[in-house]
């Protein structure tokens, strides 16, 4: 069943803007590039980076639990290590986050963003080595078939941005919800191989549209209330790694 690469995103800070690419190389039981790389504590989230583990997403500021983190637009020049964010009524910002001084600039700027909304103190931390601040254990990579998301675009009579969603790969081509049945199952991405972990069970965050920063569709109720099911994307394990490339095969086999 072929489909193409539509689309290919990244999200550096966990919560914040996607950023999309051209070509991504993946690699054998890796998360997807600089995907995840940094996260913002809204308090104490317990991570310890001497001995990293998986966090729950809500100790951090994310859309799940601020909507108003979608009103900064972020981008994230992985060669440098440089920052920048902006958002109306805040001054820009720019700050290396490989730098104590543009950890505490990014961490003060989102406190004048966010303010009321906050529950402790920020603190932007980075993965050590190759931990990433993925919502789930084992899922490295993310996909959305858009078919699905236009199926329940179509369902709820409104339109879906499949932004909501924050995968790392959208694919066009393959029937509504296919994906649901292959967990097990094996997918060409260009020149990688990957194995289906699992459909993603959806929360909060994708009530959240990513333009308007509001919470305006209950995105978790519609999916329950048209399918039976919670779920909208599948979770991969990278097991060939290779380049993808945006418009490349997107194939189960």
């Amino acid at each position: 069943m072929e489909a193409r690469i539509d689309a290919l995103y990244r999200h550096p800070i966990k919560g914040f803007t996607p950023e999309r690419l051209d070509s991504a190389d993946l690699v054998a039981g890796a998360c997807f590039p600089c995907d995840r790389l940094f996260a913002v504590e809204d308090g104490p989230s317990g991570f310890d980076p001497a001995a990293p583990g998986h966090v729950s997403k809500m100790k951090f500021t994310v859309l799940a639990k601020i909507p108003a983190v979608a009103r900064a637009r972020t981008a994230y020049d992985a060669a440098t290590g440089v920052f920048r964010a902006s958002a109306e009524g805040q001054p820009d910002f720019a700050g290396a986050l490989g730098s104590a001084e543009g950890r505490a600039g990014l961490e003060a700027w989102l406190t004048g963003l966010l303010g009321e909304d906050l529950s402790g103190p920020l603190r932007v931390i980075e993965g050590p080595g190759a931990h990433r601040f993925m919502d789930s254990r084992s899922g490295y990579v993310s996909v959305i078939n858009l078919a699905s998301v236009r199926d329940l675009e179509a369902r709820l009579g409104v339109p879906v941005d499949p932004l909501r969603f924050r995968a790392n790969l959208y694919v066009e081509g393959w029937p509504a919800w296919v994906e649901n049945d292959w967990m097990g199952g094996t997918l060409k991405l260009g020149g990688a191989t990957a194995e289906v972990l699992k459909p993603i069970v959806r929360c909060a965050a994708t009530h959240v549209d990513p333009v308007t920063a509001e919470r305006d569709i209950d995105v978790v109720k519609a999916l329950f209330d048209a399918y039976g099911h919670m779920d909208c994307g599948i979770y991969l394990n990278v097991t060939q790694g290779g380049r993808v490339v945006e418009g490349d095969l997107a194939e189960a086999v």
